[in-house]
């Protein structure tokens, strides 16, 4: 079997890598099509997959509207030379447009209840779209719950074996504390209006925190002069194992702040979006959503101050596991059972229970 994967996120490319080694073991045959944004270019290549770009996109809403049809197009072409049998993606309507007018499936994953756009227009054109059980908006006809997180595809300790020789990397001693702040770009298409930190509310966080731990900061955007000392220079492959051992992670981007909570590493999140994921990861208190600055200082102090915290953080993430099933397993099943695969989760969800 021939699969298309298209990537619009670095993040995208984790949440299918292991379900891709596995089934290429057996034969299936898969193309990544990856947007050039960030890491995803670096990424790829090191994990010596199969790809093509379909080039940078847009960025900011009009742009992006604008080049629909030109990333189609791309898309089409490269899809018409692999002829695929199923594309898959996480809520990709470029995706989705391509498999319609290819008469081919296309499944979709999806786990942010406020991409209304790409909702709009990837879900006419999706046979089934999965999202996790802790999603919190309005269902349409062809989504289906699956009990686990998108994180977990990666992280899943089934899969994800964290390397302590990252702190050599650092220049840090083992055990060492220190802490990860996360800025983003704000370009996506459901951070129009959306806001996080300002300058001055970053250079606050690190003068008052550098007290207390190390800090690194990975950001999409360009830092001020004040914290380009501060920037984190790894290869974005090891990103994971510095959330890992981190004492804590605080920061703007969603996606590596539930990352950071189900590896056992405290997150504050600083953003005025949220989700049915991060919600679920507060009830398990692994998460914090914080919009004030001294507030996001005044609890990153108690957790720094406290040498038991990342014990408590670790038991606290062994029974989100408990209760979650490995995703990874379950997508290689639902692949691999495609077309029944859907039918059984459509009448059994329960079934998804035995992946565990």
């Amino acid at each position: 079997m021939k699969i298309l994967i298209d990537i619009g996120h670095p993040a995208h490319i984790h949440y299918f890598k292991n379900c891709v080694k596995i089934l290429s073991e057996k034969n299936y045959d898969f193309l990544f099509v990856v947007r050039e944004r960030n890491s995803t270019i670096e990424l790829i290549q090191n994990l010596k997959f199969n790809y093509r770009s379909r080039g940078k996109g847009g960025s900011n809403l009009i742009s992006k509207l604008l080049l629909i049809p030109v990333i189609d197009f791309k898309l089409f072409k490269i899809a018409k030379t692999f002829n695929p049998d199923i594309f898959l993606s996480f809520s990709s309507f470029y995706a989705a447009h391509i498999a319609w007018i290819m008469r081919k499936t296309h499944i979709a994953f999806d786990d942010t209840e406020h991409a209304v756009f790409e909702h709009i227009l990837c879900r006419p054109f999706t046979e089934a779209v999965f999202s996790p059980s802790c999603y919190n908006a309005k269902l349409s006809k062809n989504q289906i719950l699956f009990n686990s997180y998108m994180e977990l595809c990666y992280l899943h300790p089934n899969y994800f074996i964290p390397d302590d020789r990252i702190y050599q990397e650092l220049n840090l001693k083992e055990n060492e504390k220190y802490c990860v702040l996360r800025f983003v770009s704000w370009d996506a298409n459901h951070d129009v209006g959306q806001h996080g930190l300002t300058i001055d509310d970053k250079i606050q966080i690190v003068n008052e925190l550098s007290k207390y731990c190390k800090i690194f900061i990975s950001s999409e955007q360009e830092l001020p002069v004040e914290l380009i000392k501060y920037k984190l220079n790894i290869h974005p492959s090891k990103l994971h194992d510095v959330l890992n051992y981190a004492t804590l992670y605080i920061g703007e981007g969603g996606t590596t702040a539930s990352e950071a909570a189900v590896l056992g590493t405290p997150a504050i999140y600083i953003n005025t979006l949220s989700a049915g994921l991060f919600k679920e990861e507060i009830k398990y208190g692994l998460l914090y959503h914080i919009l004030h600055v001294n507030e996001v200082i005044d609890k990153a102090k108690t957790i720094l101050l406290d040498d038991t915290a990342k014990t408590k953080y670790l038991n606290r993430r062994e029974i989100l596991l408990k209760d979650k099933i490995d995703p990874t397993a379950w997508m290689v099943w639902l692949i691999e059972n495609y077309p029944q695969s859907i039918k059984k989760m459509k009448k059994n969800p329960d079934y998804q229970h035995k992946f565990r």
